[in-house]
């Protein structure tokens, strides 16, 4: 599939790839490299994965899913199989926030955990609490709060011991782990646990939801060895307010992976950063696009924007956004006025261009079989 010039421009900026196998660069003179943006990534290990990409860093492990691999259809050797190991090494407690939970690995490892008397407590979206996994976890025994309103618990995090986060845009099902597009993030740190902690009270002990939670994080800014975090739930935190000044403030690039995006604000931010000259490239999910009242997808290409509808059969289910090669926005926030105001969402700023460079990656490998 040929590819405009601006997914060579971006791979040279934040990739330093080069321009081989027959490949004739028509890119503009690339842009300057801003600071601290490396080549490769040097200090983060890789994870052998059956199916899947994944890579380990000082205080994380990133895991993103391989929905194009043959063997997805076992539905085995996934990005669950590391999540199902943290929660078997759980010693005090388990506290899930799931969307959507069809997972057999993830039922074991909690009803393993349960019966060896970890603390063990979930909270659902209520549409999706038929099912035989809450079944069997409610019939053990373990607690599950509901939602209850016509907004999403879209959440998917966990939090272990008080010390431990797992999130991103993973749904813990067969589905979003092993035919969609997704990323999950396992965050060593306590503050950010602690965070993500109280999100969770609020849900599970004071049934509080959508509009009705307050902010009452007790880290938004954190640093883990020298990387900032900032750490924001809605709609409670009013996250297109933090968003639009990073997207106003990038100077080179910003590409983006987006399941739904119809948040006008947003779209033309972007729209005017690509006006400025920053290059802009993104993958959207194809079947929103169609369905979606009111997308950005033909704003975007209306401008002249190098954004394409994805080639995933699956759902390219990411919400992802990389400016300048350094800056990663992940979670499980669309980039919606659902995710803005209604429902329950988290998500993460990460200012890390190794970390970068991996989302990079992933976006190369969407990027590469989508629609012209």
């Amino acid at each position: 599939m040929k590819r405009p010039a601006f997914f060579f421009t971006l791979c040279l900026l934040i990739l330093g790839c080069p321009l081989g196998s027959g490949v004739v660069s028509t890119a503009q003179p690339v842009a300057a490299v801003p600071n601290g943006v490396t080549g490769a990534p040097g200090v983060l290990t890789d994870i052998p994965m059956q199916i899947g990409y994944g890579v380990r860093g000082s205080w994380f492990e990133l895991y993103f899913t391989d929905p194009t691999n043959p063997a997805r259809k076992q539905e085995t050797g996934g990005p669950d199989v590391p999540l199902a190991d943290s929660l078997d090494a759980a010693r005090v407690t388990i506290d899930m926030a799931a969307y959507n939970l069809n997972l057999k690995s993830v039922k074991a490892s909690l009803l393993h955990a349960w019966q060896r008397g970890v603390k063990v407590r979930l909270v659902m979206e209520t549409d999706n609490m038929d099912g035989t996994v809450p079944d069997a976890l409610a019939a053990a025994g373990i607690p599950i709060v509901s939602d209850h309103l016509p907004g999403l618990m879209h959440d998917k995090f966990v939090v272990i011991d008080r010390a431990e986060v797992w999130t991103g845009s993973m749904n813990f099902s067969s589905s979003g782990t092993y035919h969609d597009n997704n990323s999950l993030m396992h965050i060593h740190s306590a503050k950010v646990a602690e965070d993500y902690e109280a999100e969770f009270d609020q849900m599970f002990v004071e049934h509080k939801f959508g509009p009705g939670l307050i902010s009452a994080t007790p880290h938004p800014s954190v640093t883990i060895n020298g990387t900032p975090l900032q750490v924001y739930f809605s709609p409670a935190d009013h996250v297109l307010s933090a968003l639009l000044p990073l997207i106003d403030h990038a100077r080179s690039s910003i590409a983006f992976l987006a399941y739904s995006f119809t948040s006008d604000p947003l779209g033309s931010a972007i729209r005017q950063r690509a006006a400025a000259g920053v290059n802009v490239a993104g993958v959207m999910e194809t079947d929103q696009v169609r369905t979606d009242v009111g997308t950005e997808y033909e704003a975007f290409r209306k401008a002249g924007l190098d954004v394409h509808l994805d080639g995933n059969p699956g759902l390219m289910h990411h919400k992802v956004i990389i400016i300048d090669g350094r800056i990663v926005i992940m979670g499980s926030y669309n980039f919606s006025a659902s995710a803005e105001k209604n429902n329950d969402e988290n998500l993460v700023v990460i200012d890390d261009p190794e970390i970068a460079a991996q989302y990079m990656k992933e976006f190369q490998r969407v990027y590469a079989v989508a629609q012209p």
